[in-house]
């Protein structure tokens, strides 16, 4: 799981077709703290370390992958929004992104607002839906705040530190985006004590520009009492 928060804008250094599609990223991250077979968000897609350097990682992207993105068209020096996967207490600074892909968005239209950029995208048929006014979308991986929905387009927002820190300076009309399901509400934890132990249930529910319940997936987590009586 990810949060939609970018912390590295890695490079693309080379593509080779195998049997499935491996890329190779250049990265900042000292990739000596980062396992083999760990998971890294690259541009909103979850891919899988299966090889690590100095500086890099090599990921494969299978014909499944490639079919519900655009990785396809990655080059070498093409620039990528990167996140390491959530580790339990960490800081939730956007929204719960799970990096599978739901479609490809269209950038169709692009102003400056002041010191911002409003960008107005369109969504894949049969998405948009899942998309309200001021719910949340990951697109290419950055968590983002709806601000007008009407039909299958719909508007983003983007402050400077965004387009310093992302791939999102460099966004132009006609670009295709990777888009991700938004996620709008979470129930009140449900809590079953175990002795000192106990599970805490979260249900997330997804509504559409409706406010009409249209999905639910419910999360759980293990916790336990100190002789202190909190909680860990």
């Amino acid at each position: 799981m990810f949060t939609g928060i970018i912390t590295d804008v890695g490079e693309v250094r080379q593509t080779e077709k195998r049997g499935d599609l491996r890329a190779r990223i250049g990265t900042r991250y000292d990739m000596a703290r980062v396992d083999m077979g760990a998971s890294i968000c690259c541009d909103g897609v979850c891919l899988t370390v299966v090889g690590k350097g100095d500086g890099w990682f090599d990921v494969d992207i299978s014909a499944e992958t490639v079919s519900k993105t655009n990785l396809d068209t990655w080059a070498e020096g093409k620039r990528v929004n990167l996140e390491r996967a959530l580790k339990v207490g960490d800081e939730l600074g956007g929204h719960i992104v799970s990096g599978h892909v739901d479609g490809i968005a269209e950038v169709v239209g692009l102003r400056d607002e002041g010191d911002s950029t409003r960008v107005t995208l369109r969504a894949p048929e049969g998405l948009e839906r899942f998309i309200a006014p001021k719910g949340s979308v990951a697109l290419n991986g950055t968590s983002l705040t709806v601000n007008e929905v009407e039909g299958r387009e719909f508007g983003i927002n983007f402050i400077p530190h965004t387009k310093e820190v992302t791939t999102w300076g460099d966004v132009r009309v006609g670009d295709r985006v990777r888009s991700r399901q938004v996620l709008r509400s979470v129930s009140e934890p449900k809590t079953t004590h175990l002795g000192r132990g106990r599970f805490w249930v979260v249900d997330v529910e997804y509504l559409n520009q409706d406010n009409a319940l249209v999905g639910v997936e419910s999360y759980t987590a293990f916790g336990y009492r100190r002789d202190d009586g909190e909680s860990q």
